[in-house]
């Protein structure tokens, strides 16, 4: 069985009463005629399935209106724990799951209860005879085999789960009275949802296909249990499409509650979708820290274009491999705009000539701040391969200013601060933002800051003095999309809805936040791979401002013999 670690024993005075399953770290649901009677102080909850979790001391906080008779709707109690248990709870399954479109084709259900003799807890396999509420309040369950267990006391409270998912369709609260008869009577969740309405938003609505449903609770699971740090209302907000309601104004108070909101909340046309965005960045999260270990020892190839001086057509391009702490010029020339790729292509083809055998390549551009923007990730990786460079190598680029001494100073400095950092935390520069350029130095002066992000492109009108600003403060990482906003930093956009600024700006942050700043080079290759085989992906203009100084050693150093000219050609 899936999660089975939420089944519950229900004991009263040392003895046992019934069954229930957990719904939330603190909550278990069991029947009312269960622990009707039994002081308060005598109520414990067990975990079978659970090994060394003790009992945990519970009391009724909430009921159906069970007025004590057999037929008397309502028999539903809500118990709270005295502390919080580490088990996920039990998913709940939509309202039409227990049955299908085919009634020689019944689904499988399974009930885990405690009946005499059998004190760990035992299955019995059961389906619904119809889809038919009786008296508004019961389905009629009966033995999938002939001769199969039948109900008995100790199955009450009990979760009815399909067995194909482990997600719960009602809760067992009466058998059939007659012991030559085996079946029995199921409150579904609806009902249980009508009787205490705290139940409402944990049934998920009938959009959501049951593998996704799966996906992201095991996801959830894996979340909670490796203690991931993210925050519920950006992971949201991230996912969210443009139909789908906002985030709670109190926010989320955990994962599992904005996994939950996702479920129960979000239906029609693109609900799946929505639940797959939210599944693929809380994994993408998980997946991080894992390739993260060890960081990568970054052996880079520096490719630096500048202005030439003897016109428009012509450009400047040095490029060095740095390996074992020592720059080796590679080649330098003045070349046409025509051969400047080719020429790239070529010199750092080369360039892998000096770098030790396995090591971490990373591929640098040096550029003009007016060329900052500048497609490099785009060039073709070789004469006879037009896949992307930046989607064969991790490539970042670099504005020449910042390699003044003064400069390397402040960001060897930052990057010092950055080694123990465990996210890239993205620091947002809005689409329209009125915020004053000294302003957003100051924030980006502050020991939290890391990740500048962009919401347009650094030409966009009213971008050009934030982006100078962030180069100048200087800020350890930049991200932007040359794509940008169409609306640039006009008053009509403002960061609002629809605007792709800011749903990029959402799904960076979603995809980095849980990964170090040393790993960021390696993450925008993986999304950049993403987008070459996707059309329209997000990240497919994303460009990646990196410079860990330490990482460049020595880059004024006198050029070796001859370097004005390749030594290769």
């Amino acid at each position: 069985m899936i999660s089975a670690e939420w089944h519950a024993r229900i004991e009263t005075a040392g003895r046992i009463a019934g069954a229930g399953f957990l719904i939330t770290p603190r909550k278990v649901l069991t029947c009312a005629h269960v622990v009707s009677g039994a002081p308060q102080d005598t109520l414990t909850v067990t975990f079978p399935e659970r090994p060394g979790c003790d009992a945990v001391p519970a009391r009724v906080v909430a009921d159906g209106g069970w007025r004590g008779g057999v037929t008397d709707p309502g028999d539903l109690a809500v118990l709270e724990l005295a502390r919080e248990v580490p088990i996920a709870p039990a998913a709940l399954a939509p309202v039409d799951a227990a049955h299908t479109d085919r009634p020689d084709r019944p689904r499988k259900l399974l009930v885990y209860g405690f009946p005499v003799g059998f004190d760990e807890g035992t299955l019995a396999e059961y389906r619904i005879t119809a889809t038919q509420l009786l008296s508004r309040e019961w389905i009629q369950l009966e033995a999938w085999q002939p001769g199969g267990r039948p109900l008995a006391p100790g199955f009450s409270g009990a979760a009815v789960t399909l067995v194909d998912t482990g997600e719960v369709v009602g809760m067992v609260t009466a058998a059939a009275g007659d012991p030559g008869v085996n079946n029995g009577r199921m409150m579904p969740t609806e009902v249980m949802a009508r009787h205490w309405p705290g139940l409402e938003g944990l049934v998920p609505t009938s959009d959501h296909r049951s593998a996704d449903r799966a996906r992201l609770r095991g996801l959830v699971e894996r979340a909670v249990h490796a203690g991931l740090d993210c925050d519920p209302v950006r992971l949201y907000g991230a996912a969210a499409g443009p139909l789908d309601p906002p985030a709670p104004e109190e926010g989320f108070d955990s994962l599992w509650s904005a996994a939950l909101f996702v479920l129960c909340e979000i239906d029609g046309a693109d609900a799946a979708a929505t639940v797959a965005r939210f599944a693929d960045r809380l994994e993408a999260l998980l997946r991080a820290p894992a390739e993260a270990a060890p960081a990568p020892d970054w052996s880079p190839i520096l490719v630096d274009l500048q202005h030439s001086g003897a016109g428009d057509g012509q450009v400047r391009v040095e490029v060095s491999a740095y390996s074992g702490g020592r720059r080796h010029p590679v080649g330098s020339d003045t070349v046409p705009r025509a051969r400047l790729r080719a020429y790239v292509q070529d010199r750092i083809e080369a360039a892998f000539r000096y770098l030790t055998p396995g090591s971490d390549e990373l591929i640098a551009f040096a550029l003009p701040r007016d060329w900052i923007d500048l497609p490099v990730d785009r060039w073709a990786s070789a004469p006879d391969d037009d896949t992307p460079l930046g989607s064969v190598y991790p490539l970042v680029v670099t504005d020449q200013a910042r390699r003044r001494a003064g400069a390397r100073h402040q960001l060897t400095r930052a990057w010092r601060r950055l080694d123990s950092v465990p996210g890239a935390r993205v620091l947002r520069v809005e689409c329209g933002s009125p915020e004053e350029p000294p302003r957003l130095r100051m924030r980006l002066r502050k020991p939290d800051a890391c990740l500048a992000g962009f919401a347009t492109a650094p030409a966009a009108p009213g971008t050009r003095p934030h982006f100078d600003v962030t180069l100048t403060a200087p800020a350890p990482l930049v991200v932007w999309s040359r794509g940008g906003c169409a609306n640039g930093a006009e008053e009509a956009c403002a960061g609002g809805d629809g605007c792709a600024g800011k749903s990029f700006l959402d799904e960076l942050d979603a995809c980095v936040s849980g990964v170090p700043p040393a790993e960021l080079p390696r993450r925008i290759l993986a999304l950049r791979e993403e987008a070459e085989a996707e059309e329209g992906h997000w990240a497919r203009d994303i460009q990646l401002l990196w410079d860990d100084p330490r990482v460049f050693t020595d880059p004024h150093g006198a050029p070796a013999p001859a370097a004005a000219h390749s030594p290769v050609a």
